[in-house]
């Protein structure tokens, strides 16, 4: 036992860095809404400043001057430490001030990609500027140690721990007892409410970036001594300090800096584990920590990141439908068989490197640009594969391409597990878990010589029909047929994520990037397409992986560790995540591809190139968040769209006077189709819905009215399956309150929102098809002569291909309920659909209504234009405190003096 609690303690050391890099990362969260990713490099900031201060001189990062400037004397410890802390402070302010305070109304995700641009950006400018070598630094504490048991355990790392534990506390007692630290709290609640009372959320924001840049950098110090200078190892700490984070709800400093500590402890002990059990791996087990809290913490809360209440405005760019997919191809590939013939040997090896990023870069394309997961491990997925192929080939004697093949499968099933935590948690906490993946597959596997061995794992060349494919050796290296078989699987790949983007599939991973609710209201089967996306990516770069394998013939891990992952995530990202010509410029882009060489040769750039495409990827992330391809696009769909006749400003401008009366969508039928029971919502201790019942018969429209705050939308959302509710709801005397959301589509029901929640990347008809439902025996055929007789009944059958983000918004609330009639639904559930919308448009969208009523399905309808509920409805029900008040026909409503008394109070009806 006290063996074990000695290896515990051995650990402090590592756990007081991971909980000052926790608690840097809790501060910056809290005041901006930023996940820094850059927290490990500023502290390696620190730790560079306080190191060479103790040596008299003072660090120059600018290149074309001398890396540092001699100051003539040495810094005691204590003056040292102040200008460190200092400096990071200063850096801190400026991060904030030019790369986050312009993405203050950016996603999260977009705020997160600059963080890791600012993280590569400094720790390439140390490697070029300071080197890879360690530079030590004097201890700071005693270095004395007492003995527990059989060990010795240095006093250094218990002073360490005990220092960083105390700034948590002084810190946690600032924020909850001073001015500025309950402005930081408002701010963070709300930062329109900061406004109002007068504060500067900006203002907070950057004294707080620069606490907790001092706090991290106050951490590089601190662990100068105990961990030599050096970019790679300080990069490391970035994941179990995440860890940490998020054990803190990226909210609580002092649990925050005992969740490092503990997974400090943690991972020493395992280590010991692992030293004394031959049955435990010899490496990867310390790295495993991090992942396991992070998941089990994850899955446990089965929520994303905490939000603030800050103001976005800005998307993360569009995903461009491909109208044409064979020319470019074509023109794709005789380019690239002429380049692969014309180019000289090192042009020729880059083009061809490029060629297979590129099929790893259309991976992230795949998961991120269209599924919105943020997946930081797709190189390392595709390591998973480049490991594989050799043993497969090897071992089971399965030959070219099937070895390939089977090691692309073994990694869509890796990405499956990756992707599970996805299935209960989205955006950023979704990219934590890939990152902590990515590492702990590296060490665990990639980086373990019981596994690997020491000279990597070889890789046999590949061969069909007796033809060589293999790259070649020596003179004959790079050879041409090698690089025809990398263009072939590129040119196969770029038309399969093209043509997924022209799929309803396609269409469907963008409705859940845009909204998960929205598309789950739409009948989308989240959790399916989610599998289907990292399933699907990691094919893909399992398939590259494969050939990089065949590329290097020795597979070793530097190809594929987590760092690398995350650098090329930031490289797709830079050229454009959200399109296929973004994946085949990523490609390009990527160390060591041709770009790389044509800049290496033309202007020697070659040190400082992922310095460049950090510092390009910072002011893309900040200018243009859909990537270099972005404008060309952008420019291409304006100048088709000029083409067009010119966007209509109202709803009734876009429609033709002279349509034909709307026929019936479907054949009428005559039966209950909806029934609620003593339905009753519960938010906390908030009471929304009261022991609701009331029935919407099939052909029947029915309105729900009361007056702000009654329950009205909460009814909805207990009906739809988005609010846990107690008592009944039946569809045809089904009870369908078990189900989940997409499974009450399929059961029979539609809904819209009161936001009304469009893809606006998708076109008018993408939009429709996402919830387009077809029966058993029914051809697409089908379904494309519904959406079209629903877009002719709404009247947007002439914007059927105009995206959805040019249009009005009574097109858009047309086009929202045009998606709920494409599933087929028995009973439709409007939410405010007149919203927007003047007298004259509010009376013809009425009629159409109607219309729908007529052909047999049941709506319910929320709204607060009363012209259209008595105009259009055959029944109203009047809910007031969550409670129904009163029901009846329109006349007997309005002239219901209880209802006068709910929405006027009992003194204006007296009155």
């Amino acid at each position: 036992m006290i063996d074990q609690l000695t290896f515990l303690l051995l650990g402090l050391g590592s756990g007081a860095v991971f909980g000052a890099l926790a608690l840097g990362i809790v501060l910056t969260y809290r005041s901006s809404g930023v996940v820094n990713f850059a927290t490990g490099s500023i502290a390696l900031f620190g730790a560079y400043v306080y190191a060479y201060l103790r040596e008299g001189e003072l660090i120059n990062l600018i290149p074309g001057m001398d890396s540092t400037i001699d100051l003539g004397y040495k810094l005691d410890m204590v003056p040292a430490a102040l200008v460190s802390v200092a400096c990071c402070a200063i850096l801190g302010l400026i991060l904030y001030v030019l790369v986050f305070r312009p993405l203050r109304t950016a996603p999260a995700v977009a705020k997160a990609v600059a963080a890791l641009g600012v993280s590569l950006l400094l720790s390439a400018m140390f490697v070029v500027r300071m080197g890879t070598s360690a530079v030590a630094a004097s201890p700071i504490f005693p270095t004395n140690s007492f003995r527990l048991g059989n060990a010795a355990v240095p006093l250094d790392r218990v002073y360490f721990a005990l220092t960083v534990l105390l700034l948590a506390v002084l810190l946690w007692l600032a924020f909850r007892y001073t001015s500025f630290g309950l402005a930081t709290r408002a701010a963070a609640e709300t930062e329109r409410g900061a406004y109002v009372s007068g504060l500067s959320p900006d203002r907070l924001a950057a004294v707080n970036w620069m606490i907790s840049s001092a706090v991290a950098g106050f951490a590089g110090i601190l662990i100068t001594p105990i961990v030599p200078v050096v970019p790679v190892a300080y990069t490391l700490f970035i994941v179990p300090a995440l860890a940490a984070a998020v054990l803190a709800r990226f909210d609580m400093v002092v649990v925050a800096v005992v969740a490092g500590l503990a997974i400090g402890m943690l991972q020493s002990w395992v280590q010991n584990l692992a030293a004394t059990h031959e049955a435990l791996p010899s490496s990867g087990l310390p790295e495993l920590v991090p992942l396991v809290l992070i998941m089990v913490v994850l899955f446990l809360r089965s929520k994303p990141l905490p939000t603030r209440g800050a103001i976005v405005l800005q998307t993360l760019g569009r995903a461009p439908r491909p109208n044409h997919i064979v020319a470019p191809a074509a023109i794709l590939g005789v380019i690239a068989v002429l380049a692969l013939l014309l180019l000289d040997e090192r042009l020729r090896a880059g083009l061809i490197l490029s060629m297979i990023m590129a099929i790893i870069g259309l991976s992230v394309v795949v998961v991120t640009g269209y599924a919105g997961q943020v997946s930081l491990a797709q190189l390392t997925i595709a390591g998973v594969a480049g490991f594989l192929v050799g043993p497969i080939a090897n071992n089971w004697n399965l030959g070219f391409p099937w070895s390939p093949l089977l090691a692309a499968v073994v990694a869509a099933v890796i990405g499956v597990l990756i992707g599970i935590p996805a299935l209960r948690i989205r955006g950023l906490s979704v990219a934590v878990v890939t990152l902590a993946m990515a590492f702990a597959v590296e060490a665990i596997w990639f980086r373990n010589v019981d596994i690997v061995g020491s000279s990597g794992v070889a890789v046999p060349p590949p061969q069909l029909f007796g033809i060589d494919l293999s790259i070649g050796v020596g003179l004959d290296y790079p050879r041409v047929t090698f690089g025809v078989l990398c263009l072939v699987v590129l040119i196969a790949v770029a038309v399969g994520v093209a043509l997924l983007r022209r799929s309803r599939l396609g269409s469907q991973m963008l409705a859940v990037r845009a909204n998960e609710k929205s598309a789950a209201a739409a009948g989308v089967h989240v959790v399916r397409v989610k599998i289907l996306a990292f399933s699907i990516a990691a094919f893909i770069a399992g398939l590259g992986g494969s050939l990089l394998a065949y590329q290097q013939q020795t597979v070793t891990f530097e190809a594929f560790s987590a760092m690398a992952s995350v650098a090329f995530f930031a490289t797709v990202y830079l050229a454009g995540a959200t399109s296929v010509s973004g994946g085949l410029l990523a490609g390009v882009m990527a160390a060591s591809g041709v770009f790389f060489i044509i800049f290496d040769e033309v202007i020697g750039i070659g040190d400082w190139y992922p310095a460049v495409m950090a510092l390009l990827l910072i002011l893309t992330v900040i200018l243009n968040p859909e990537g270099i391809v972005g404008p060309p696009q952008q420019w291409w769909s304006r100048r088709r769209a000029s083409r067009q006749a010119p966007a209509s400003t109202t709803l009734l401008d876009s429609i033709d006077s002279a349509l034909p009366d709307p026929q019936p969508l479907t054949e009428p039928v005559s039966r209950a189709a909806l029934e609620l029971r003593d339905v009753s919502v519960h938010y906390g201790g908030v009471t929304a819905v009261d022991g609701v019942s009331l029935t919407v018969p099939a052909g029947k429209m029915v309105g729900l009215i009361g007056p702000n705050g009654a329950g009205k939308t909460s009814v909805i959302d207990a009906v739809s399956g988005f609010a846990n509710c107690t008592g009944e709801v039946l569809l045809d005397e089904r009870p369908i309150h078990t189900l989940a959301p997409h499974r009450r589509v399929d059961a029979g029901m539609s809904r819209t929102f009161q936001a009304i929640e469009l893809y606006d990347d998708l076109s008018v008809v993408e939009n429709v098809k996402v919830g387009l439902r077809l029966e058993a025996g029914q051809k697409r055929s089908d379904g494309e002569e519904r959406i079209s007789k629903v877009l002719a009944l709404l009247g947007l059958a002439g914007d059927r291909n105009r995206q959805a983000g040019e249009l009005s918004q009574g097109q858009r609330q047309l086009v929202s309920i045009a998606r709920a009639l494409a599933a087929r639904p028995e009973v439709l559930l409007l939410d405010e659909p007149g919203g927007g919308l003047d007298s004259t448009e509010s009376e013809w969208l009425g009629q159409r209504l109607q219309v729908v009523r007529d052909s047999g399905i049941g709506i319910l309808m929320v709204d607060h234009d009363m012209d259209l509920v008595f105009g259009a409805c055959d029944l109203v029900y009047v809910v007031n405190f969550g409670k129904v008040i009163a029901f009846g026909t329109p006349d007997e409503i309005s002239a219901n003096p209880v209802v006068a008394e709910a929405y006027l109070g009992k003194a204006a009806v007296n009155g």
